[in-house]
């Protein structure tokens, strides 16, 4: 399989280099980082590390700049795009638990969990309330019992690629796009992977922006059920 790793980056100067050294050792995706409009040298940093770089013009936030490697990834032929976050959580060493149910052809698009199997990761009580709000949310609309929707380290085939190049959510995409392709009919697995905290900087999900975090995910999700869903391109 061709492999594409996108990294959406905005100014993770500090810890995008030593994401994208990791992805290139374990010789299995070649790497993309998406620089959101940083005013960092997020950019000149990843290039140097060996990553090939899709700088966007202005901040488009994480929907618009992961649909920005998804576009990328159908427009040269990859069989995968694997999402990981260029703040250093996500482990590259953990691809193959990703890619595994793909190249099975079990399953169209692959979400590494914190959750499924007991691990050392631990997140704060409030995080962890509101994941387990969305987890009890997407389990009612979609019928299948997800752990860690919040999770961006996550797989998709081609059919996932191009649905979401069309289709992908804005804002706080992850827990949306979840119950967008279950709705559409793809099929979905989680696999139990390891993280670990940030090597850099802080995360946007702020404290004061938890409550306004959880309102707006909750909401698009409620909005999207009144909405037709866009239908499945036929396989090429």
């Amino acid at each position: 399989m061709r492999v594409l790793a996108i990294v959406p980056a905005y100014n993770e100067e500090d810890s995008v280099a030593g994401v994208v050294r990791e992805v290139r050792e374990t010789g299995l995706a070649d790497v993309l980082v998406v620089n959101d409009g940083s005013a960092d040298d997020t950019s000149r940093v990843a290039a140097e590390a060996g990553a090939r770089v899709l700088d966007l013009p202005v901040n488009l936030g994480i929907g618009g700049a992961v649909q920005a490697g998804y576009l990328f990834a159908e427009r040269h032929g990859y069989d995968v795009a694997v999402q990981i976050d260029g703040d250093g959580q996500h482990l590259p060493a953990e691809l193959p638990r990703l890619l595994e149910p793909l190249g099975k052809g079990a399953a169209d698009l692959v979400l590494g969990s914190r959750y499924v199997e007991k691990t050392e990761y631990r997140s704060p009580i409030a995080r962890r309330a509101g994941m387990i709000l969305f987890s009890s949310v997407v389990t009612l609309v979609t019928g299948q019992r997800l752990l860690d929707t919040t999770s961006g380290f996550r797989a998709a085939g081609r059919p996932v690629i191009r649905y979401l190049a069309r289709h992908y959510p804005q804002d706080y995409p992850e827990v949306e796009a979840l119950v967008l392709l279950r709705r559409a009919g793809f099929r979905v697995a989680e696999v139990a992977c390891r993280f670990r905290d940030r090597t850099t900087g802080v995360s946007s999900i702020t404290a004061s922006r938890s409550a306004y975090y959880v309102v707006k995910v909750l909401l698009a999700i409620v909005i999207g059920l009144f909405r037709s869903v866009p239908p499945r391109e036929p396989e090429p």
